[in-house]
């Protein structure tokens, strides 16, 4: 038995939630985060750990953490096959309920679809309240901070232990490196799940100053994604694209290729970027600012959600379509 295994105990949780039947499960793990605590430091000691739920980042994540040496579970009640099918790629340990996840678990991940983020948020809090564990729910969704504040609310007003994380990067996967930025009382702790391609990084006690870093971020990234877009759409239907095409050529390269470098891999992302988008704007309207500029963005990307493309998946997508042959494919599409 290695050093991990003899600090694990079997232990079986009996987990009665309001308005579900009572369930029972057994899995080899460590203590709950309440008592996971050092004597000697005083912070979390962290060694399993869920992931909700593994889609195209939080599958890399998840590989990320399998290769650091934590458990790895998710809950797959009522996920798309797609979703099953990238969690067993990955070996995840499958748990069925949230219910479950939140008993079993140390630190549970909520890699979403940002529209899903506060329900996510409220099951978890049933969990936590009917097991009375002191699981340490951290949200890693593109969110505003409004709405960080209400899932930390609920999280906290249950018992449980909440942190604000806000991901930056594309998913951890082959060569690529993605960041954590986490926030809020503890925020140090999840530093311990870092790996060579995940970055951790605490950036202080404010609840939702990571979520509010996200925010701008995307908003450069993926807004300015979007304004380059509907323009090159336009082009395309106004007849201008070759011409267009030359004089950006000329005087705005490096910009034109950045955006059609991004686009092959935008279609089957855009249904998640329609609530990231409304989420910036709530941000940029809690703060004074227009929120119509990323409403706008965000019917770019309903749209591009709407066409063959964008029912594509990152998996089944064809990986020889370039920038400007999304820009075409989609200019042919009805708005």
């Amino acid at each position: 038995m290695n050093a991990n295994d003899a600090m694990k105990q079997n232990r079986r949780g009996f987990l009665q939630v309001a308005g579900v039947a009572a369930t029972t499960f057994t899995l080899a793990g460590r203590p709950p985060a309440a008592r996971a605590a050092s004597a000697a430091t005083g912070k979390m000691k962290i060694g399993t750990v869920g992931v909700m739920s593994p889609g195209d980042m939080g599958q890399a994540v998840a590989i990320q953490l399998k290769a650091e040496g934590f458990a790895v579970y998710c809950a797959l009640d009522h996920r798309s096959e797609r979703t099953r099918g990238l969690a067993r790629e990955a070996g995840l340990t499958d748990v069925g309920s949230v219910a479950r996840l939140v008993a079993e678990c140390d630190v549970v991940l909520s890699i979403l679809d940002p529209g899903a983020a506060l329900d996510f948020a409220r099951e978890a809090a049933d969990a936590v309240h009917a097991t009375g564990s002191r699981t340490l729910i951290v949200d890693c969704n593109a969110i505003a901070p409004e709405t960080v504040r209400a899932i930390a609310a609920v999280v906290q007003g249950a018992g449980g232990r909440f942190l604000d994380a806000g991901i930056i990067g594309p998913p951890p996967r082959g060569g690529a490196k993605t960041k954590l930025f986490v926030s809020g009382p503890g925020a140090a702790d999840l530093e311990q799940i870092a790996g060579p391609q995940l970055a951790v990084q605490a950036i202080g006690e404010g609840i939702a100053d990571a979520s509010a870093l996200k925010m701008c971020y995307g908003a450069l990234t993926k807004g300015t994604q979007a304004v380059w877009l509907e323009v090159l759409i336009a082009a395309e239907r106004l007849g201008v694209a070759g011409i267009l095409d030359q004089q950006l050529q000329q005087s705005q390269a490096d910009r034109y290729h950045w955006a059609l470098d991004q686009f092959p891999i935008l279609p089957p992302k855009a249904y998640r970027w329609v609530p990231e988008m409304l989420e910036i704007s709530k941000t940029l309207s809690g703060v004074g600012m227009s929120p119509q500029l990323y409403q706008g963005a965000a019917d770019v990307y309903r749209f591009v959600a709407s066409t063959p493309l964008g029912k594509e998946s990152p998996e089944n997508r064809d990986k020889a379509r370039q920038g400007k042959d999304v820009v075409r494919l989609l200019a042919r599409s009805g708005w």
